[in-house]
């Protein structure tokens, strides 16, 4: 079993719903599962924009739970929209030694702006530059669309996965 689950992908490609989710779906089986999501690490405003500075910032403290957390023995979820190589080698590192799963989720653009709009909690453009600049682009285990398919289906794909 990989005791961490890396979701990346762009804002507003549902990787809360899908985190919340898998933790249920782990729960029931009996694994202690946390979720690390970079919205407890940020302060978004809709009027702001956040750039890759802003996101580097908040990683040595994400990575310092992350680590916590796994050496605790808890199977970790990563939400995360990781938009620069920088960002996710300080993600490799506070995973080394760990059993991971990397998902790319993502979801088309009008799918993803759509559900930006409707949140009203982002800066509108997020979504569209997060898929651009999303890191890696590819090498994950596990490709989710999570436009179309339904969370359940999705949480199966990975629970298998795993």
């Amino acid at each position: 079993m990989k005791n961490v689950v890396l979701l990346n992908g762009p804002s507003s490609a549902g990787k809360s719903t899908l985190s919340k989710a898998l933790q249920e779906r782990l729960g029931g089986a009996g694994f202690d599962a946390v979720v690390v999501s970079i919205d407890d690490y940020m302060t978004t405003d809709p009027t702001e924009t956040i750039y890759e500075d802003d996101i580097y910032e908040i990683m040595p403290a994400m990575c310092r739970d992350i680590e916590a957390f796994a050496r605790q023995g808890k199977t970790v979820i990563v939400d995360h929209a990781i938009t620069s190589e920088r960002v996710y080698d300080a993600f490799v590192g506070a995973v080394k030694g760990q059993r991971v799963l990397t998902v790319k989720v993502t979801c088309d653009l009008a799918v993803l702006e759509r559900r930006e709009r409707e949140r009203g909690d982002r800066c509108l453009g997020s979504a569209q530059a997060s898929l651009r600049y999303l890191w890696p682009k590819e090498g994950y285990d596990l490709c989710i669309d999570n436009g179309d398919t339904p969370v359940a289906d999705n949480v199966e794909k990975m629970w298998s996965a795993l």
